[in-house]
């Protein structure tokens, strides 16, 4: 069994930066595609960033391009997102993802993932 936490939200100004990380434990983290995904209040789960194992391919959705950064530490087994030029409308829960597989059929699926962490609350305000 795989395991996933996630920390580093917080509350921060518009504008402003965050580093959020997923520890993984449980299973071999270089033998994942990892993603990153978020939920606010009233809407849907939202595709954020994934990176392949090797971190040789990595997605974005527009709305986050130019601002967020995924990265890994497979030698840590811990996934990373830095989160800069901050939005209210990023306010979220943020959740770390692991698919079973090193590189996602579809990335930006939430369905294409394995094992999901807790999730960490992210608070933008303006």
């Amino acid at each position: 069994q795989v395991q996933l936490v996630e920390s580093g939200g917080g509350l921060v100004q518009a504008g402003g930066s965050l580093r959020l990380a997923c520890e993984a434990s449980g299973g071999t983290f270089s033998n994942y595609a990892m993603g990153w995904f978020r939920q606010a209040p009233g809407k849907e789960r939202e595709f954020v960033a994934a990176i392949a194992w090797n971190s040789r391919h990595i997605y974005y959705p527009d709305h986050v391009k130019g601002r967020f950064t995924i990265s890994r530490d497979n030698a840590r087994s811990i996934l990373y997102l830095q989160m800069d030029t901050l939005k209210p409308d990023d306010t979220a829960v943020y959740y770390c993802a692991a698919d079973d597989q090193k590189y996602s059929r579809d990335p930006y699926s939430f369905a294409s993932y394995d094992y999901w962490g807790q999730g960490t609350q992210v608070t933008v305000s303006s």
